[in-house]
């Protein structure tokens, strides 16, 4: 149970999930649908084991020093979050939980299928006295079948779910599939796990009862493998990898183009219509790098549109098109490709990397996608950039605050919320219930 003085969440009134209590059994998997939820106005109270949970000795650290208090991994899968540091696997920690679930609207949790239930802590034993309870179990494979005691850490997900297998290059033969940037398994788990939650709060309020949701991450990952599943069942086609674009059961053409500042474009959609093609060729030209391009052949490759260009038998004089304007990129920097083909209605885009985005003012001034929280248990005035909300409300703000620092309301929610007095506290730390 953390000493110092616990931070108190600020009183919000007016968020999307205001008036909703979730308690929160999640680590890696499932701490992103807390956060969410925290960030809407919902009350998430976190139970983490003694000591805290293992997520928070996942670096990198703030200032290089190792400590459960300064995982940024921590810090940005659970603001708005208060902390309750127990012992679960004790009879008196078993009795929290079931004291907090007679009040609560929701439980989320991530641990191995029957685990919880071995304890009496299943929706079963929870639900009993709280019939408008709803309770998320994110697991890896399900809480039944073959594979639902099989272990599962994110790279798993990507790559049983499929995702993995679209991931990958086709200009480097023989080589194998490869994952997406960290975390995206879990990620993806977290959303469809949340949307269940989400589904199951809005039929309460029709039938007053709450439900249990079943939630996979196998099957949440799988469900997100773009048109590959569903190119397999109706076409009987395997979708194949490609580099920097989609995967898909036929070749198309490069889209990747580098820059003359050393970046990359998506680039893509040449011949969507005589127009489109005419405006390009006509930029090009203005520079005096449209080379061919302005024959008339080309003209009636674009009047033929992208459904011709797909059922194309020969691709020369695509593959000559896209050559000269892979020069054209070439000779300009990155943003002037990017600002020019947007302002002629082309949907190409820069390749950034997450960091790049902090300094475009279109997402940290305008859109105001990135959130100044602060930490006071650091100092005065101290306070850091986080990743903020993925969505706008009109009338129900996004309001996050700082993660909780282990055991940081343990005190507070025991004495606060169910009642326990100073002496019931130093009975459960004797007990080794409460640290």
């Amino acid at each position: 149970m953390n000493t110092h003085a616990p931070q108190t969440p600020p009183n919000r009134t007016d968020g999307a999930l205001e008036g909703i209590t979730v308690i929160e059994l999640c680590g890696a998997r499932g701490h992103f649908m807390g956060k969410l939820m925290g960030d809407m106005g919902a009350r998430v109270i976190k139970i983490e084991p003694m000591g805290g949970v293992s997520e928070r000795q996942i670096g990198p650290f703030i200032d290089d020093e190792p400590h459960p208090d300064r995982s940024l991994f921590f810090w940005s899968h659970n603001t708005s979050k208060e902390s309750l540091e127990i012992n679960i696997e004790t009879s008196e920690g078993q009795r929290v939980i079931n004291l907090l679930a007679t009040t609560a609207d929701v439980i989320l949790e991530d641990f191995a299928p029957g685990y919880l239930p071995s304890l009496g802590l299943g929706y079963r034993d929870l639900s009993k006295h709280n019939e408008r309870l709803v309770m998320t179990s994110l697991t890896a494979f399900g809480q039944d079948g073959p594979y639902k005691d099989y272990k599962s850490p994110d790279i798993v997900a990507l790559a049983m779910g499929g995702i993995m297998h679209s991931c990958g290059y086709d200009d480097l033969p023989g080589s194998p599939p490869i994952r997406p940037s960290g975390d995206h398994g879990n990620k993806i788990a977290s959303h469809y796990g949340l949307i269940g939650t989400l589904a199951a709060l809005f039929n309460r309020d029709f039938s007053g009862r709450g439900q249990y949701i079943d939630a996979s991450a196998h099957e949440a990952c799988n469900s997100t493998t773009e048109h590959a599943l569903p190119t397999y069942l109706y076409n009987g086609a395997t979708v194949f990898r490609q580099t920097g674009r989609h995967h898909a059961a036929a070749p198309t053409a490069k889209t990747l183009c580098k820059t003359s500042d050393g970046k990359y474009l998506i680039v893509f959609q040449l011949f969507n219509n005589l127009y489109s093609w005419r405006a390009l060729v006509g930029w090009m030209a203005d520079a005096g790098m449209a080379e061919d391009l302005e024959e008339e052949k080309y003209k009636d490759m674009a009047r033929g549109g992208s459904r011709g260009m797909r059922m194309a038998t020969d691709t020369t004089d695509l593959d000559h098109a896209m050559e000269v304007v892979r020069r054209f990129i070439a000779a300009h920097t990155s943003d002037e490709i990017y600002r020019g083909a947007q302002n002629l209605k082309f949907p190409w885009g820069q390749v950034r990397s997450p960091e790049e985005n902090l300094d475009d003012p279109h997402f940290s001034e305008d859109r105001q996608m990135f959130s100044e929280i602060s930490h006071p248990e650091l100092g005065d005035g101290v306070s850091f950039k986080y990743v903020g909300r993925p969505y706008r409300f009109t009338e129900s703000p996004w309001d996050a605050f700082r993660p909780p620092l282990v055991g940081e309301h343990t005190r507070s929610i025991l004495i606060e919320d169910l009642g326990y007095s100073t002496s019931d506290l130093e009975t459960l730390i004797s007990k080794n219930v409460i640290s």
